[in-house]
């Protein structure tokens, strides 16, 4: 399945949803927000996001998900540069019961 980089699929626009209603981006079109722009710089289109937003990303991705982002580990850097690229570790990383239909 190729994804066209403006294009958002449905778990990215999901996580979008989640990320505009826990930091409170009022304002902002979770439809509309390019998924590759990077989450913590305004350059590019980006979200322009600091390090406690990181952290109640973190929160929400946990409570929501039940994945769990280490800051030590490089992977969760990495997942942290763009909402494609967290919302492929969410599916990477998604505990089956917070997977399920409930």
């Amino acid at each position: 399945m190729s994804v066209q980089v403006g294009a958002i699929t449905a778990a990215e626009r999901e996580l979008a949803d989640l990320l505009v209603e826990v930091l409170n981006l009022e304002g902002r079109d979770s439809a509309a927000i390019d998924p590759a722009a990077p989450l913590f710089s305004e350059q590019g289109g980006g979200w322009g996001l600091d390090s406690i937003d990181a952290l109640e990303i973190a929160l929400a991705l946990q409570q929501k998900y039940g994945v769990v982002l280490r800051s030590e580990d490089e992977a969760t850097r990495s997942a942290f540069a763009s909402l494609r690229a967290l919302s492929e570790y969410v599916r990477q990383h998604v505990a089956p019961a917070a997977a399920a239909p409930g």
